[in-house]
């Protein structure tokens, strides 16, 4: 994994990260140690293979650091999850992708 330098822009509610002058973005809302992914906006000029993977794989072991909980109701972030099982305990009780 390529590690992605993540900045936690509370104001705006979003796990941002500039390539090549382009900003990339994962929205978020917080409420009861949750985490809840909500967008996932890549700019099309940002074109590095595998960079969608190894920006969400940074922003959830950010999250994973703070030991909150994840649950992704963007529909790519939740394909991710479903792809890679190994993040599965970071979803609350309850939730199945």
């Amino acid at each position: 994994m390529n590690e992605v330098e993540i900045n936690d822009n509370s104001f705006l509610r979003q796990f941002e990260t500039r390539v090549d002058g382009h900003l990339a973005k994962i929205e978020y809302s917080s409420q009861e140690r949750k985490v809840f992914l909500t967008k996932l906006v890549v700019p099309e000029e940002i074109t590095k293979a595998g960079f969608k993977e190894d920006f969400i794989k940074s922003v959830l072991h950010r999250i994973q650091e703070q030991n909150l909980r994840v649950v992704p109701t963007s529909p790519e972030i939740a394909g991710f999850l479903r792809k890679n099982r190994q993040y599965k305990e970071m979803l609350p009780v309850g939730i199945r992708i």
